[in-house]
């Protein structure tokens, strides 16, 4: 990296007046100065209240508004507008540290190929007090898209994105209502490392407006749908009966039981296919597995049962 690159740091928001003007204040007062900021309101229905405070800042911002249509269209209406060489995703009621570009732009100047970098980070409430800092753990950048199924391995909004990366792996998918961020990061780790850095650069914000909790039943068959296109991805080639493994467990405790389901029956379509007789082992696990996504699966559906009747 030569020079003192451009960042575009891109704010997409809807009906976002409580906390958007923090998040614009951070991402104006990074220390690291070569940056724009770009904030896109994604069609509020507040009346008006979200594109006053983004006006209210005048030339210091970039600022579009457009129709609704999901948090994947406003970034990538962002990266369509945006001349920086690297793309720093802030969500409207996230905050980052004065530092978040700084720090990671050195780290990259020592990168000899494009790397999107990630962090750890705090956790705040509503009200912007601290509640915890959330360790994520290094991940070999070889096994990153197989984390994206078995855990969470990366805040987007802790990354810094190499434009180069983009070019590769192309755009948000805007079909894609509350997992667009996995579905792109999984599509770009097969083109560019993900490296993780143990710096905390940005408090995220967690309250009961968010979308994966306001829409948490699409959140959830969106990512049903998203693991199994992964596994199908990751295994339907390989016989890798570990990792397999892993990754059911995995999902078993991300509670995406259906794709654990799928990937069960994966595996016994790889034991079939593997001409490899000693797979009594595997067999007993993949049933073992399945056994405990059936009754997990029945105990929600008796709970949310149960949550209907006492209404």
């Amino acid at each position: 990296m030569l020079g003192s690159p451009l960042v575009s740091i891109i704010i997409p928001v809807y009906n976002g007046s409580r906390y958007l003007r923090e998040a614009v204040d951070s991402a104006l007062g990074q220390t690291y100065k070569n940056c724009e900021v770009i904030v896109v309101n994604d069609g509020s229905t507040d009346g008006g209240e979200t594109e006053k405070v983004a006006l209210s800042y005048g030339s210091r911002i970039r600022y579009y508004a457009k129709e609704n249509g999901g948090v994947a269209t406003a970034l990538n209406r962002g990266i369509r507008e945006m001349r920086g060489e690297y793309l720093s995703w802030l969500s409207h009621d996230d905050v980052y540290y004065p530092q978040k570009i700084e720090v990671q732009l050195n780290i990259m100047s020592h990168e000899q190929s494009p790397v999107v970098l990630y962090s750890d980070y705090d956790i705040i409430d509503a009200d912007s007090k601290y509640i915890r800092t959330h360790r994520i753990g290094s991940v070999d950048p070889d096994e990153f898209r197989l984390a994206l199924v078995m855990s969470w391995p990366i805040n987007g909004c802790t990354a810094l994105i190499p434009y180069a990366c983009i070019r590769s792996a192309g755009m948000f998918d805007e079909r894609l209502i509350t997992t667009q961020d996995y579905d792109l990061w999984f599509r770009m780790a097969g083109h560019c490392r993900f490296r993780h850095t143990s710096d905390i650069l940005i408090r995220s914000r967690y309250h009961a407006q968010q979308g994966t909790l306001s829409m948490s039943k699409r959140c959830a068959d969106e990512a049903n749908q998203l693991y199994t296109r992964f596994l199908n991805d990751l295994f339907s080639d390989r016989y890798v009966p570990d990792q397999l493994v892993a990754a059911i467990s995995g999902l078993i405790r991300k509670g995406s039981l259906r794709a654990a389901s799928a990937a069960v029956d994966l595996g016994f379509r790889n034991i079939a296919s593997s001409g490899i007789r000693s797979t009594i082992g595997l067999r007993s696990r993949l049933l073992l597995l399945r056994a405990q996504a059936s009754v997990l699966t029945m105990r929600a559906a008796l709970l949310s049962a149960m949550r209907r009747l006492c209404r």
